[in-house]
């Protein structure tokens, strides 16, 4: 826990909704992280050299899978992640261990002087695909995707680097079974994970997101990861959990 008046461990909602409430007018960082993701270590490091840095900011650490409803209101799908904000307005959203991005956004809003030095690049999510894809084109890629194999699992990170600890589990669950498969990391495309977006800020803890066709619009599933079968949705990972209990399991996955 640190000693720092200015970073604060949030334990839950109430007192998240409370701390930025208190003055609008104040640059809030809030860092989201879990302590099994190794870029988060670093970033542990860089936000709280921030919050040294400058006392007039508000740096809020939020374990992301504790605090899976402030998770949420974010649209928080991968740790480390970074939301810079003042009163209701979002003004940075730093995705992955970029220090040097962080630092630089604050000292943007809080002047340049900082004892922080910049760190080193790590785990950016790779760049989206053309903006001119139709909604058409889309919807075949994302079909193309789920037919490449047998099994193909649409996951936060990589088999051997999840980025989420259902991910995790879903590789887990998978590899028990000796079940062969490929997979796609929906954080290396924002169109496959859920449509065009815009993001809005409606309030200190809520984002509205407007989007169009993604795979959660196509599959009618709102979370990952997602597990296809044969170029089909079979289900999420409580759905696939209780098939492994009930032994349904085998008969879809090994059909």
């Amino acid at each position: 826990m640190s000693t720092l008046g200015n970073l604060v461990d949030i334990p839950n909602t109430p007192q998240f909704q409370e701390l930025l409430s208190k003055d609008l007018k104040r640059i809030s960082l809030i860092y989201f992280w879990t302590s099994w993701a190794e870029p988060c270590v670093q970033m542990n490091q860089v936000v709280e050299g921030l919050a040294k840095a400058y006392p007039k900011l508000l740096a809020l650490r939020v374990e992301a899978e504790e605090q899976a409803d402030i998770s949420d209101s974010f649209d928080i799908n991968s740790v480390p992640t970074c939301l810079v904000i003042q009163g209701h307005a979002l003004l940075a959203r730093i995705e992955g261990g970029d220090a040097t991005r962080l630092t630089e956004t604050i000292a943007k809003y809080l002047g340049s002087k900082s004892s922080v030095a910049p760190q080193s690049t790590t785990s950016q999510p790779p760049a989206p695909p053309p903006s001119s894809e139709t909604v058409e084109q889309l919807e075949v890629r994302m079909r193309d995707i789920m037919n490449q194999s047998p099994v193909v699992l649409f996951m936060k990170g990589e088999p051997d680097a999840p980025r989420c600890g259902f991910s995790r589990t879903a590789v887990a669950l998978l590899k028990e079974k000796k079940v062969e498969f490929t997979h796609f990391d929906i954080l290396s495309d924002e169109s496959v994970r859920q449509g065009e977006i815009t993001r809005v800020l409606r309030d200190i803890n809520q984002l509205i997101l407007i989007s169009r066709i993604g795979l959660k619009t196509l599959n009618d599933w709102p979370t990952f990861p997602q597990f296809i079968v044969n170029g089909e949705f079979v289900g999420g990972l409580d759905v696939v959990k209780e098939m492994k209990e009930s032994e349904e399991f085998d008969d879809i996955f090994f059909a």
